[in-house]
């Protein structure tokens, strides 16, 4: 089993800038690829980013791009999402997620097996 801790969520303005981050415990040897989700209240939960196991490959939801940075440190088993520019809409729950099957940057969340419990972002107007 892997083991999910987020933290870095908070209010922030709009404009402003946030850094999450996702600690990975217990058979950390068994994640490969990584991503970012987020839901809103009353909303489904959407792909933000991901990343696959070597950091070399990353991809963004296009209301990210530019904005957002997905990185890992394999060595630290943390996975971050540096947040810039945050609008309101960015508002949600933040979840980090891992795969055990696949190496490749997955982008659905039915790819991943392991979730944390989430980190509230509230960007105020």
């Amino acid at each position: 089993q892997v083991q999910l801790v987020e933290s870095g969520g908070g209010l922030v303005q709009a404009g402003g800038s946030l850094r999450l981050s996702c600690a990975a415990s217990g058979r950390t040897s068994s994640t490969y690829a990584m991503g970012w989700f987020r839901q809103a209240p009353g909303n489904e939960r959407e792909f933000v980013a991901g990343i696959n196991w070597s950091g070399g490959d990353r991809r963004y939801a296009d209301s990210g791009k530019g904005r957002f940075t997905i990185s890992r440190d394999n060595a630290k088993n943390t996975l971050y999402l540096q947040m810039n520019s945050l609008k309101p809409e960015d508002t949600a729950n933040y979840y980090c997620a891992a795969s055990g099957l696949y190496i490749s940057t997955r982008t659905s969340g039915v790819d991943y097996d392991y979730w944390g419990q989430g980190t509230q972002v509230t960007v105020s107007s």
